[in-house]
């Protein structure tokens, strides 16, 4: 399979990127002064990790192969954080103790996964073949699902029963 111009380079960056956000991401869930805020960076940390070796994995069959592997090589299941969000929020409910670092970091996590989907997505729009497109536009949806943690987390950190109101859909009726 023909190399796309620059995928080992573009791999090379990728597996930086996210050992840059498994270091960002770890040390902000050391920092954090809340359960969720802790909850939620070391469940980044851990899906920077994850796509670091699916990128060290691609690398190196792409070094072998001399261009992309002519099989789908998929981004691993969809995780959501539905489930994380409930439980935390369950036991901390609207009363949230944050500190003003606590939204720098979030801000720039979100800077952060905005980069990585839009360097993604370029990747995709850049490809040579559909598995190597269809699996950076999976990367880029899992980095804009990232990306919509981190908004929601900010949201429930700056107005906690706002959010409680939007996101649980109660009723305000008499």
């Amino acid at each position: 399979m023909k190399e796309t111009p620059g995928i080992i380079e573009a791999l090379k960056y990728s597996i930086q990127m996210e050992l840059d956000g498994k270091n960002f991401y770890t040390l902000c869930g050391k920092e954090s002064t809340n359960a969720l805020g802790k909850e939620l960076f070391s469940w980044l940390a851990e899906q920077e990790d994850f796509h670091r070796k699916r990128y060290e994995e691609l690398y190196e069959l792409t070094m072998q192969k001399k261009g992309w592997p002519a099989t789908s090589i998929k981004p691993g299941k969809k995780t959501t954080l539905r489930n994380l969000f409930s439980e935390a929020i369950s036991k901390l409910g609207t009363s949230l103790e944050t500190q003003k670092g606590e939204f720098v970091a979030v801000d720039k996590a979100i800077e952060m996964e905005i980069k990585s989907r839009d360097f993604y997505k370029d990747m995709a729009g850049k490809a040579s073949s559909e598995t190597e497109r269809d699996f950076f536009t999976a990367i880029s949806a899992e980095e804009h699902g990232h990306y919509l943690s981190l908004v929601d987390y900010k949201e429930y950190m700056t107005d906690p029963d706002g959010w409680f109101t939007r996101t649980e859909h109660h009723s305000l009726d008499g």
